[in-house]
C-alpha cells in the first residue's frame, strides 16, 4: 500500500504537534518515505553533525533483588565493587580522556542512599571535572525506600553529592500492562515519570529510553514516545531519546518469544522506530541516539539517515547488552566512531553528556585519516 504523508501531518510534525493518530499512521507509511521525512527534520534540527561522547560504563554489581524477565545481567550473589575498585575504573576512564562515567548496578538488599552518595562523593573528590551520569530511576526509587526518605529528598542529596545527570533507563515501555508482564516488581509508569520529573526539578537532567520489541503493541510504543514528549514539554530536562531494541537471548521473556518463533526485531522495524521517534519528538527532544551496541555498527550508521544524530559513547566496558546476546562488542574507539560517521556522509563531533563541544576530532590529529582514507 503506497500511503502518502499528508500535508496536515507534515505541518503538525513541523510544529511539534504530532498526534497519536499521526504516530499510528506513520507506522503504515512506506519505509523510505518515512526515513526521508525524519531525515529532513533531523537536518532542520541539528544539521549534519553527528555526536558521540567518550565515556566509560561502570556496573558496580550484578547482584539484584529485582525480577525483570528481560534481564540477562542479574545474579543472586554477584560481587559488589568496592569504592576503590570503582575509583580505579574512573582513573582508567580519565587516562582515556573520557568526560563521563556512566554508573549503574543491580538493586542491592538493604543498601540505601548512603551507598550511592558515597560513590558520587568519592569520584568527585579525586575527579571534580568528571561528569557523573549515574543511577537509574529504579535505583533512586529503591534507595529512597530503603532509606525511608522521599524521592525528591533522595535526588537533592544525590545532587549535592555530585550526581550530574541520570540515565533515563528502567523505562522499558511506559505501560503498566506491559510492566506487569516483563517487570512486575519494578516501579510503575507514574512512579517512573515522578522520579524523572523530580530529577529535573532538582537540577538533574536525564536521558529517556524505550526498550521495545517484546510484548508491547505498536500503539504502546507510540504512547511511550508521546509520554516522553509530555515530560519534556513540562520540564525541558531530557537531553536525548534512546530507542533500545530488546535482546531476546539468555532471559525468560526472550526464551518464551523464541519458542513461539519470534526473534529480535527486524532491522527495518528498528529504523522505523528511530524515524517515528524523530518525527513525534520534533521541536521537543533534539537528540535521537542510535545504540551501536544494540543495532550493530552498520545499522546504526544507516539510522543516521532515519532521524538519528548521535551514536552514544565509547563505553569501554559494556556488559548488560552483551550478556543479553548483543554481539557488537563492549567498547569502540573514537577513531572508529568517527570513521562510521564520515562513512554515513556526516560530520563527527565529540560532545559532553549535555551536548556541549569538547575537543578536536581524533581524526584531525596528525597521522589520522578521515572516513575516506584521506589525510586531514
Amino acid at each position: 500500500m503506497n500511503i502518502e504523508i499528508s500535508e496536515d501531518l507534515i505541518e503538525r510534525a513541523c510544529k511539534g504537534r504530532s498526534t497519536k493518530e499521526d504516530g499510528l499512521l506513520l507506522l503504515e507509511i512506506p519505509p523510505f518515505k518515512l526515513f526521508r521525512f525524519a531525515d529532513e527534520l533531523r537536518s532542520l534540527t541539528v544539521g549534519d553533525t553527528v555526536t558521540y561522547v567518550v565515556n566509560r560504563n561502570i556496573n558496580f554489581t550484578s547482584r539484584c533483588v529485582g525480577t525483570c524477565g528481560f534481564c540477562a545481567f542479574r545474579t543472586d550473589n554477584g560481587k559488589v565493587l568496592s569504592i576503590e575498585e570503582i575509583i580505579e575504573k574512573v582513573r582508567e576512564a580519565e587516562r582515556a580522556k573520557a568526560t563521563e562515567v556512566c554508573i549503574q548496578g543491580g538493586l542491592l538488599p538493604d543498601v540505601g542512599l548512603d551507598f550511592y552518595q558515597g560513590i558520587a562523593e568519592s569520584i568527585k573528590a579525586e575527579f571534580p571535572e568528571m561528569h557523573i551520569h549515574a543511577f537509574s530511576p529504579m535505583e533512586v526509587y529503591h534507595a529512597s525506600r530503603i532509606s525511608g526518605v522521599k524521592v525528591s529528598e533522595a535526588l537533592s542529596k544525590l545532587k549535592r553529592s555530585g550526581l550530574d545527570t541520570m540515565p533515563g533507563t528502567a523505562a522499558e515501555i511506559l505501560s503498566d500492562r506491559v510492566r506487569e508482564i516483563i517487570c512486575p516488581s519494578k516501579l510503575r509508569t507514574e512512579e517512573w515519570i515522578k522520579v524523572v520529573t523530580q530529577a529535573h526539578t532538582a537540577g538533574i537532567p536525564t536521558t529517556a529510553t524505550m526498550m521495545y520489541g517484546h510484548v508491547e503493541t505498536p500503539e504502546e510504543r507510540i504512547d511511550h514516545i508521546l509520554t516522553i514528549r509530555e515530560i519534556q514539554k513540562e520540564t525541558g530536562g531530557i537531553t536525548e531519546f534512546v530507542p533500545l531494541p530488546f535482546m531476546p537471548y539468555n532471559n525468560p521473556i526472550g526464551e518464551k518469544m523464541i519458542r513461539e518463533g519470534r526473534y529480535a526485531t527486524p532491522g527495518l522495524e528498528d529504523l522505523k522506530i528511530y524515524a517515528i521517534s524523530r518525527i513525534l519528538l520534533h521541536g521537543h527532544v533534539d537528540n535521537i541516539q542510535a545504540s551501536w551496541v544494540k543495532l550493530g555498527k552498520k545499522l546504526s550508521q544507516f539510522a543516521l539517515s532515519c532521524g538519528a544524530n548521535d551514536l552514544g559513547g565509547t563505553l569501554m566496558e559494556e556488559s548488560i547488552s552483551r550478556l543479553a546476546g548483543a554481539p557488537n562488542g563492549e567498547s569502540i574507539s573514537v577513531e572508529e566512531l568517527e570513521w562510521m560517521i564520515y562513512g554515513a556522509g556526516r560530520v563527527p563531533k565529540e560532545r559532553t553528556t549535555l551536548y556541549k563541544g569538547v575537543r578536536e576530532l581524533a581524526s584531525r590529529n596528525p597521522g589520522r585519516t578521515n572516513g575516506c582514507g584521506v589525510s586531514e
